[in-house]
């Protein structure tokens, strides 16, 4: 299952936006990376249809809004079927890595133990996704070469943030499947169940999606996943808020494609990134951050 970049010269990631900080809210989108390689998709027993299951599809094309606000977005290109950037680099299934890490160096989660750990190892519906165990050394260079080079530069951009404005906002984007009863929230915010922001950005976010008329939901069933809990740090001034999109709100009904709802949902992260930006800027939110 060895495999690498098409082009080595190709950035696993991409930083958007200006080129210093000119809002106090950083947007990341860890998911929608479209970017196989031939030798990954060669790797796998299920056609790349499949594989986008897997991808929080679109999100990248859904910030265009936000960043006319001024904000700095880090965009993964590599897919989520390579290297999940949402996962701690140690919650890997070592049935599926060849030789297999020793498990005391590995974090085991319901989330490896579902097949999607920091790299998927099988797909809802289709089973396993990979015609053979994962090299450790192509596993090392994965982690290497995007996984650990995205946080150490969203760490940065929040930092530089932070340093601008006394305060950074990270808003995670993410998507979410479509119940199949068609009820359930179109929005979740996730902030590790209190941990990772200020209730004070949460309840300005909040606030902005049901005005926007969506229906909201606060860590249930998305907490909040690697990302907030690695760089949210509100006692720092950094806090980390994960947003998931119910997918049938911007794509159409095949759930591949925009729909009819793609540029609302523009406006909706938009909206949240103006308020959260509006809640940092007022006087009382920076001793609040601290």
């Amino acid at each position: 299952m060895a495999s690498k970049m098409a082009d080595p010269a190709d950035p696993p990631f991409m930083r958007i936006g200006p080129e210093a900080p000119a809002s106090p809210v950083v947007l990341a989108v860890p998911h929608a990376g479209r970017a196989y390689s031939e030798g990954l998709l060669k790797s796998s027993r299920l056609p790349r249809e499949k594989l986008e299951t897997l991808e929080d599809r679109f999100v990248d094309r859904l910030i265009w809004r936000a960043l006319g606000l001024g904000s700095i977005a880090l965009v993964a290109s590599v897919p989520r079927a390579e290297i999940d950037l949402n996962r701690d680099e140690r919650e890997i299934d070592p049935s599926m890595v060849a030789p297999p890490p020793p498990m005391r160096s590995l974090v085991q989660s319901p989330r490896t133990r579902g097949g999607l750990g920091l790299v998927p190892s099988r797909i809802s519906g289709a089973g396993s996704i990979w015609l053979s165990r994962l090299p450790a050394a192509e596993l090392a260079r994965r982690v290497r070469e995007v996984h650990a080079p995205y946080h150490a530069a969203l760490e940065a951009v929040l930092e530089e943030t932070r340093a601008r404005f006394g305060v950074a906002i990270l808003l995670d984007c993410h998507s979410m499947p479509p119940r199949e009863d068609g009820a359930g929230p179109q929005v979740i915010f996730g902030d590790r169940h209190g941990t990772s922001a200020s209730p004070l950005f949460l309840d300005a976010a909040i606030r902005a999606a049901e005005a926007a008329g969506y229906e909201v939901r606060l860590n249930a069933p998305y907490a909040g996943g690697y990302t907030t809990a690695r760089h949210g740090r509100p006692e720092s001034g950094i806090h980390a808020i994960q947003l998931e999109l119910d997918r049938s709100i911007y794509l159409n009904s095949e759930l591949r494609s925009p729909g009819q709802g793609f540029d609302r949902t523009a406006q909706l992260i938009a909206d949240i990134a103006g308020a959260l930006a509006a809640r940092a800027l007022e006087p009382s939110s920076a001793l609040a951050a601290e």
